[in-house]
């Protein structure tokens, strides 16, 4: 199976083509600031150095969040007009089970993956043995419930309230890519291309207006 797999969840731009467990190429940058402009370059550059054509891919792949509003809207909308040029299968998955897939080589037991939320907060979610147990949720990092180490940016952002901070920071595209092949081949559903934003939204609907007069 052929996937473009794609995340701007984080202020890591990274793109990676994968087909069978075998990564033939990725970019990554970390800018916050440049995902519009360094994505479509990306997948350029990974098609071109594979020596793939876009209609060759089986379908594409992309991270859902939790992340920033900008970034992962980026990623998302890339993702949807290829899988829509294409014709092919889009796959969505919480950007969170990709770092934890990345942690579980190398982490026993419990941990919790914090990526960074801005505002003094972060997005978090707890694992046992690779697999998730609770969130994805945001709160301020003294409010999160953890025990065991914890990986990602936002562990490193606020050490004090994360001693057992430790990489990886960002997702892994070819981590991406391989959960949806084990969700395809296990018959389970991936999420749709829609950002988990988990955020309540700033503007709210004014009450009724006051009467004046009588």
């Amino acid at each position: 199976m052929l996937l473009l797999a794609l995340d701007t969840s984080t202020p890591a731009v990274s793109v990676a083509l994968w087909r069978d467990g075998e990564t033939l190429a990725a970019e990554s940058v970390v800018d916050a600031r440049r995902h519009n402009e360094l994505l479509a370059v990306h997948v350029e550059a990974v098609l071109t150095r594979a020596g793939v054509k876009p209609r060759q891919l089986d379908g594409v792949a992309a991270g859902v969040g939790p992340g920033p509003y900008t970034g992962l809207r980026v990623g998302l909308m890339t993702a949807r007009a290829l899988s829509h040029a294409l014709g092919v299968p889009a796959y969505g998955i919480c950007s969170l089970d990709v770092l934890a897939r990345a942690a579980a080589r190398i982490v026993d037991g419990e941990f919790v993956v914090a990526t960074d939320a801005r505002r003094k907060e972060v997005y978090w979610a707890g694992y046992a043995d690779g697999q998730r147990v609770s969130g994805p949720a945001v709160d301020k990092p003294g409010e999160v419930p953890y025990s065991g180490p914890v990986v990602g940016e936002g562990g490193v952002l606020y050490p004090e309230a994360f001693p057992g901070a430790r990489p990886p920071l960002y997702p892994d595209p070819a981590d991406l890519a391989a959960i949806v092949a084990e969700h395809l081949a296990a018959g389970r559903e991936t999420l749709p291309l829609e950002p988990l934003y988990l955020r309540k939204p700033d503007a709210v609907e004014p009450g009724a207006r006051k009467r004046v007069g009588g």
